[in-house]
């Protein structure tokens, strides 16, 4: 089992989007809708893009936008995914794919199960869900009913070879909640914004971190087993030396080269003359 995969998105600089692909971010996601906090001009998401090349996914994010809008874009910046976050219907996602050659996300607001219906008419390379507020078409920092994310298997088909299509969740997603989202949802991918941030748009590096290692520790450690050593040549307690070797006493060995009269040692009894005992004692 696998981390699920992470996406920094509104990054607005280049810092904050080195920071991501050290931490093992899977895309990086800049907001090219021009009403939001953290929007970024086209110039900007081009040296981002060109920052994160072959190391992560660059992620333009769009609302609503025109089929040249979204081309033209594409090719100016050379964003590798184009995120659909607003009202785009299906024909449209197949439409952004063929002209850009991009994968594409498409983002959804859900409030109730007839809006995860809606999503499985989305023959995309992504899903992604996010948050309902009025008005706002993401990045409230508010979350959704995590329950909703559990019918995305039972309401969306199955794609080709009986795959279906990849879940990101989003939606007020923080170092401190992110891990209980997985352990609930078991999504493919984590999608963070507010969550992480100091102020829309500027990347808190202490939150990036820990956020990061909140969806690395969602994964168990493994079991280590431990197998029974099956050499009977050793056992429990000491190694036993081969037969063929004996274990040498040295000092036997060594006692056995003193000659006999090296040292010689008196002899006395207990009636011995006090005249030996002074002849020794010389």
């Amino acid at each position: 089992m696998s981390a699920p995969k992470i996406k920094f998105c509104g990054v607005t600089r280049e810092q904050d989007a080195e920071l991501a692909v050290s931490l093992g971010a899977w895309a990086v996601g800049m907001i090219l809708w021009p009403q939001s906090p953290r929007a970024v001009s086209i110039d900007q998401a081009a040296e981002l893009a060109a920052l994160l090349k072959r190391r992560a996914e660059a992620v333009g994010v769009f609302v609503n936008p025109t089929l040249d809008e979204v081309a033209q874009t594409v090719e100016a910046t050379g964003i590798t995914i184009v995120q659909l976050h607003g009202q785009e219907g299906p024909s449209f996602c197949i439409e952004v794919a063929r002209r850009t050659g991009c994968k594409v996300i498409k983002a959804m607001r859900v409030r109730a199960n007839a809006d995860i219906q809606v999503l499985g008419q989305f023959h995309t390379d992504f899903h992604l869900l996010d948050s309902y507020v009025p008005g706002l078409p993401g990045g409230t920092g508010e979350v959704f009913n995590w329950d909703l994310a559990l019918e995305h298997r039972r309401l969306t088909p199955p794609k080709g070879k009986g795959l279906r299509t990849p879940l990101i969740i989003s939606g007020g997603l923080t170092p401190d909640n992110v891990g209980a989202a997985i352990e609930f949802i078991k999504p493919w991918g984590v999608d963070v914004a507010s969550g992480i941030e100091s102020a829309p748009g500027y990347k808190d590096a202490d939150l990036m971190r820990a956020f990061a290692e909140a969806v690395a520790a969602t994964v168990p450690l493994p079991e280590i087993t431990v197998e029974p050593d099956e050499d009977p040549e050793y056992e429990s307690g000491a190694p036993e030396s081969p037969a063929s070797e004996p274990v040498r006493d040295f000092d036997a060995e060594f006692d056995a080269e003193l000659e006999p009269d090296a040292f010689p040692m008196p002899s006395f009894t207990p009636d011995a003359p006090a005249s030996d005992l002074a002849e020794h004692a010389e």
